[in-house]
């Protein structure tokens, strides 16, 4: 009688342990696999901000064609691009990101100022290119910052936390727009 309690006891202490394994390894698996989800959305960012960067250089590079004595503007521009391109990590990209839009919109502004730049068929192109690169990135960044607050919420709850402090999942940092003039897209519209 007493030797089939303790078995009983020992069954239901190995089914709890057992139990207990598979939900660290269930947590343990998601809390990977969102950690990747969010290193796969910033690269999807990163990729967009690079043919941007691209693409700035090429317009820099038609602006130079009509307005060559504005060279403070189109250095301006070139450094603030060269400064986005080295910062990393969510936050210090946005920050920035956020003056090299407000370089950029200096660029735009200039074709006001030469409307045979204006008129330009390479410049026009330039211009179409890079409002759909500025949707890509607000796309991307929507997606980015859904897929980092769902990552965030599970290194936070009960008991997904006790897992992630366990095995050093940390919180990610959101890419946000600091300048609420930033917010908005690079306005590429002419007509």
């Amino acid at each position: 009688m007493i030797l089939e309690v303790v078995v009983m006891i020992l069954l239901v202490l190995v089914t709890l342990i057992v139990l207990l394994a598979f939900v660290v390894i269930a947590l343990y698996n998601r809390l990977v696999r969102m950690r990747n989800t969010v290193r796969s959305a910033w690269a999807d960012i990163d990729v967009f901000l690079r043919k941007r960067y691209n693409l700035v250089d090429n317009l820099v590079e038609t602006v130079k064609g009509y307005a060559s004595h504005e060279k403070e503007t189109l250095t301006g521009v070139t450094e603030a691009r060269a400064n986005a391109m080295k910062a990393s990590g969510p936050m210090a990209k946005g920050a920035a990101e956020n003056i090299f839009q407000e370089t950029l919109k200096s660029i735009f502004a200039l074709s006001e100022a030469y409307p045979e730049l204006k008129a330009n068929e390479s410049f026009l192109k330039l211009q179409g290119q890079l409002q759909e690169i500025e949707n890509g990135i607000e796309y991307a960044r929507r997606y980015y910052n859904a897929v980092v607050r769902d990552y965030n919420t599970l290194t936070e709850a009960f008991p997904s936390n006790l897992i992630a402090a366990q095995f050093s999942f940390h919180k990610e940092a959101f890419f946000e727009l600091t300048e609420a003039a930033a917010r908005e897209p690079v306005k590429v519209d002419f007509s």
